[in-house]
């Protein structure tokens, strides 16, 4: 059933200040605000390609030069972008707030949120610098710029660039004894099941929260979309930070119009 939506913040400081459970369910939008590229939409093309048809298996069976130049294209940028006011907002809230149990599930895989200082972090869908071995599994962190010498200057958007002309045997390997296996990006790709242990966690905090504030996300990738109406079903308080509207916002009591980092700074500080 439909609610009528509130733009009253000081109603919704209210409510936020006697609340135990928080959860904070962040998208593409705040990332955006940061200049990350959100690759969604009519805009969403890398050189000719359409984003979403490199972050597959397949596109990386057939194809891993090019999927890791598009990956190590995103690395550089998301190094290069700096948090901003809307994650130092939710990191202070953190901090400021040890009486609260407060939980951040981000779609995102830039890691801006852990440079802000989040500490309680469920990333729902991997992480740039964090890679996956093929062949025995093993997870690891990697900052590493390049990441292997043969993405050196490699990766730029340039729309007349077409495929990867990089051997496979010199993209990023497996440095375990005896392994040696490639290495992909440690991402969940369209067609990926989420890791059960993080769709656990995060379906752990969204039961418990007893408000949710979703933040710069579209409502419309899955699983994470039902989160928050599902939320708002059994009675949590749910709401919405974002430029513009979405499917779920009739489902949520509170609607804040705006950039992420105008509006949750307000919303976060007494």
């Amino acid at each position: 059933m439909a609610v009528r939506q509130s733009s009253d913040l000081t109603k919704f400081k209210e409510t936020l200040k006697t609340a135990k459970n928080v959860v904070i369910l962040s998208g593409a939008g705040i990332s955006a605000e940061s200049g990350i590229p959100t690759f969604r939409g009519a805009g969403g093309f890398w050189r000719k390609y359409q984003a979403s048809s490199l972050a597959t298996p397949e596109a990386f069976k057939t194809s891993p030069s090019l999927v890791w130049e598009f990956y190590h294209y995103r690395r550089e940028v998301a190094a290069k972008a700096q948090p901003n006011a809307g994650h130092i907002a939710i990191a202070n809230f953190e901090a400021k707030h040890a009486d609260k149990k407060i939980t951040v599930i981000t779609q995102n895989v830039d890691g801006l949120h852990a440079r802000a200082g989040t500490k309680n972090l469920i990333e729902l869908h991997g992480n740039l610098y964090k890679t996956r071995c093929t062949k025995c599994k093993e997870v690891l962190v990697n900052f590493d710029s390049p990441i292997c010498e043969a993405l050196t200057s490699r990766g730029a958007p340039d729309e007349k660039v077409v495929g990867s002309d990089i051997p496979v045997k010199s993209l990023p390997h497996c440095k375990k004894p005896g392994c040696e296996g490639l290495l992909r990006p440690h991402i969940v790709w369209f067609g990926e099941s989420l890791e059960s242990a993080v769709l656990e966690r995060a379906g752990e905090a969204m039961e418990s929260c007893d408000i949710c504030l979703v933040v710069g996300t579209s409502s419309v990738v899955y699983p994470a979309a039902m989160f928050a109406p599902q939320a708002a079903a059994r009675g949590a308080v749910v709401a919405e930070f974002n430029i513009e509207t979405t499917p779920a916002t009739p489902d949520f009591q509170y609607y804040f119009e705006g950039p992420c980092g105008t509006t949750l700074p307000r919303a976060l500080t007494e």
